[in-house]
């Protein structure tokens, strides 16, 4: 068949370890062959952010506020272990949080379900979306470890000199203090993208915080969500006969559990954090589920939910065959690809992105899967695959989609 075309590039942001090792086989089996790739490449792969200062990563999202779509790699964020192992100037930054700072954006995260992976929740017959805030709050703080006896104070000092001030805790003895912050226009932008998610969904959405205990941070996050929901979205969600509502987030874990799925789950950053993994875990694997980064401003990151997958690199890299899932990695590259089809009125690229994932969940379905999937499918003894294998047994399946 002749190659699709692409009239504007994506942004490929490539990325660390055996992701990396998946990312070229997908491109080379799944992409390449089908569609006259164009792309404006980043190497996000930690030695390159090591030898540019991290530069590459801010490029890499100013680039996406440029093209308006991004698909990238799972990457490594470093700690004292990949300091040493990487030879590291400094312990640079989560490359996800740079991105999602620089676009201010909302993480959206939802499951893929397939036949034969069921959830451990049985009641849950439809993917749960968590929406995740991706400003702020722990993944910006400041911490103190607190030596010995002393007064904690929280000061904030106006531009005209005058001072709110709030003692945090008098200590006796060592302890720890950790102060976070968050900004209204983010919050807003926040509220926005869930709104026009739920309405782009056409789907009921939830919020939930702990408004009772933090009286202020919280609450504050409620009451802007309110806000704009009366103002701006509350006729609009009427007429698209779904609702939105907030409740506490114990009672929203209850109510989750209980569900039987279908929505979006709003979430501040670290709730959506680990909502998110305890969501996708639930359904099955980290490594089925698909996740985008949308911005106010209509810019788009795609990406998957899971880390580089560490032990399987060291595994190929003594030449021991692995058995990798790369289907959240697959569906990165077609999530982006269907928007840019979208967003360039290209109907056989948005076409292709249906055709890809249809044959990742078809070769699921037949029971050929990874080894992750095969010990927890409900169907009779599958085929297990190596990692290169699954993704040439998807492509056969792609092939036949256009026979």
């Amino acid at each position: 068949m002749e190659k699709i075309k692409m009239t504007t590039p994506l942004v490929e942001m490539d990325g660390d370890e055996m992701t990396r090792i998946l990312w070229q086989m997908i491109k080379d089996e799944l992409l390449l062959p089908f569609v006259d790739l164009k792309t404006e490449y980043y190497d996000l792969g930690l030695a390159c952010r090591n030898e540019t200062d991290d530069q590459v990563t801010v490029d890499s999202a100013n680039a996406t506020k440029k093209y308006g779509v991004a698909v990238k790699c799972a990457t490594i964020t470093p700690n004292a272990a990949r300091m040493s192992e990487y030879h590291l100037k400094e312990m640079w930054k989560s490359p996800n949080g740079t991105i999602r700072a620089i676009l201010d954006g909302t993480v959206f995260r939802t499951p893929i379900k397939v036949k034969g992976i069921e959830p451990c929740v049985k009641n849950w017959e439809l993917p749960i979306t968590i929406a995740r805030h991706a400003y702020g709050d722990v993944y910006k703080n400041v911490e103190i470890k607190v030596p010995g006896p002393g007064k904690a104070e929280l000061v904030f000092t106006a531009k005209d000199g005058t001072q709110i001030k709030e003692t945090v805790f008098d200590f006796e003895g060592p302890g720890i203090i950790q102060g976070q912050h968050n900004v209204e226009a983010s919050i807003e932008s926040f509220a926005r993208s869930c709104f026009n998610y739920a309405l782009d969904q056409k789907q009921e959405l939830w919020f939930a915080t702990k408004d009772t205990i933090s009286k202020k941070y919280d609450h504050t996050f409620k009451d802007i969500f309110q806000e704009i929901f009366d103002a701006e979205y509350k006729e609009k969600f009427d007429a698209a006969g779904i609702t939105y509502f907030y409740t506490l987030i114990d009672d929203a874990v209850a109510r989750v559990m209980k569900s039987k799925g279908g929505f979006i789950w709003a979430c501040k950053n670290y709730d959506g954090d680990v909502m998110s993994d305890m969501i996708s875990s639930a359904f099955g694997s980290l490594a089925m589920m698909t996740s985008v980064l949308v911005s106010p401003e209509g810019f788009y990151e795609y990406e998957a939910a899971h880390g580089t997958v560490q032990r399987h690199y060291y595994k190929h890299l003594e030449g021991e065959e692995t058995s990798t899932n790369s289907v959240a990695t697959i569906f990165a590259w077609t999530g982006a690809l269907r928007k840019r089809g979208e967003m360039d009125g290209l109907a056989d690229l948005t076409a292709f992105a249906d055709r890809l994932e249809q044959a990742c969940i078809k070769t699921i379905e037949s029971g050929k899967m990874t080894k992750d999937l095969a010990l927890i499918t409900e169907l009779d003894q599958p085929t297990v695959l190596s990692s290169e294998g699954f993704i040439k047994e998807i492509r056969k399946e792609l092939e036949r989609s256009y026979q």
